[in-house]
């Protein structure tokens, strides 16, 4: 039976937090070790050249971000574990998904789209200061995808779009080469996955700059909890533990039991003091053992190097002959190989290379399908969520090949 593959990435340009380890660190590293599934976690320092211009602030988090996911239970032997920029079939698979992407897909990323919007409303010209890395963005990442062949990438709602537009990147080259190169990704939403409040009780997010950093020592640990924003509720006046950062940190991290125990002591009026250092042993119990092997790994960044390119080999070898697979599918072979026809050719020429477009319209989507001149070859309204419009646009593009 073939295994399920699954593909995260970790943008290398910060520290992690508690919020990352709640929400993405705990959860996949539990993942990887399920049956029946073949993990892919890299380090997509390419993408990090996009948002930071600090050489030494990416190679420090690259440090960070790999020394974490090994000190909380990530086992490389058992999963692929590497570095993006560590696998060079990623930037030239990028080139060749680059020379089949529509221009008008990209217009309509969303973070392309947010930056134009926002110089036209400041008054500048609308590509001021946005970057061909900005806007080639889906195209990098549909390669880190479909190098792999991944079948589920866990993303939250925003990077939807991203992997909707894998997909379509990944049909428009099986559609132009004719054959089945690319298996198609699925989104995997985590709207079940904990999304922790920060010291302000905004999400924890280093844009907000309200996060707790992952791996202070302990003293300092318990300093940065006690500085998590409260009410004025005293002590001895109930409390609300669903409106409580304290609380959404505390359930975060302990059992059942001991959240039921944790409630009962808000309805006793237990004293922001006595709560916040509740929370400081429990979030301090779990992290105190993973700590001593995060400091013994990042004094040990050899180590981590040494890691980090063995599971780029491991990676590449699943990479090497895909990508040679490829380059041939496009036409880039050895004139040692045999000729393809220039029969063969003008067919595949002639054949028209199909575009979905989704879009909303009145209270609704609704799809078309382009073909290379951009003429409407069908279209059809009515759908009340956009992946149901792009899966019957998908459907019609069948009967039109």
């Amino acid at each position: 039976m073939q295994k399920i593959r699954i593909l995260t990435g970790i943008t290398t340009t910060g520290t992690p937090h508690l919020g990352n380890y709640v929400g993405a660190i705990r959860p996949a590293i539990a993942a990887s070790r399920a049956a029946g599934v073949e993990s892919f976690y890299f380090l997509a320092d390419y993408h990090a050249l996009v948002k930071c211009d600090d050489p030494a602030r990416v190679q420090r988090s690259t440090l960070e971000i790999a020394a974490s996911w090994l000190a909380c239970g990530l086992d490389p032997e058992k999963v692929y574990f590497y570095r993006q920029s560590d696998i060079p079939e990623i930037p030239e698979l990028t080139w060749l998904l680059t020379c089949v992407t529509a221009k008008g897909l990209l217009n309509r990323a969303h973070a392309y789209k947010a930056a134009n919007d926002a110089n036209r409303v400041s008054g500048e010209d609308a590509d001021a200061g946005i970057t061909a890395g900005l806007y080639m963005y889906p195209v990098l990442m549909a390669a880190d995808i479909l190098i792999f062949n991944a079948n589920r990438v866990p993303v939250g709602r925003d990077q939807v779009q991203h992997i909707e537009m894998a997909r379509d990147i990944g049909q428009r080259f099986n559609h132009i080469y004719g054959g089945d190169y690319f298996v198609l990704p699925e989104a995997v939403i985590e709207d079940n996955v904990a999304t922790l409040p920060g010291l302000d009780g905004r999400k924890m997010s280093k844009s907000y700059n309200n996060t707790i950093p992952l791996w202070l020592p302990e003293k300092e640990l318990r300093k940065a909890i006690l500085g998590i924003v409260t009410n004025s509720l005293t002590p001895g006046e109930a409390k609300n533990p669903d409106d409580s950062n304290i609380f959404a940190i505390y359930q975060a991290f302990a059992s059942a039991d001991e959240t039921t125990a944790m409630r009962q002591d808000f309805a006793a009026g237990i004293g922001w003091g006595d709560a916040k250092q509740k929370l400081f042993e429990r979030v301090n119990a779990e992290l105190a053992p993973m700590r001593e092997k995060y400091e013994a790994l990042i004094d040990k960044p050899g180590d981590i190097e040494d890691a980090l390119l063995a599971g780029a080999k491991k990676a590449r070898e699943l990479a090497q002959p895909f990508i040679a697979r490829l380059r041939a599918a496009a036409g880039l072979r050895s004139l040692r190989d045999a000729l393809v026809p220039a029969s063969e050719t003008m067919a595949r020429a002639q054949k028209p290379a199909l575009q979905p477009v989704v879009f909303r319209e009145a209270d609704a989507f609704a799809f078309k399908v382009l073909d290379a001149k951009k003429t409407v070859l069908a279209t059809q309204g009515g759908f009340a969520d956009p992946k149901a419009a792009m899966a019957a646009a998908r459907a019609a593009m069948e009967t039109l090949v």
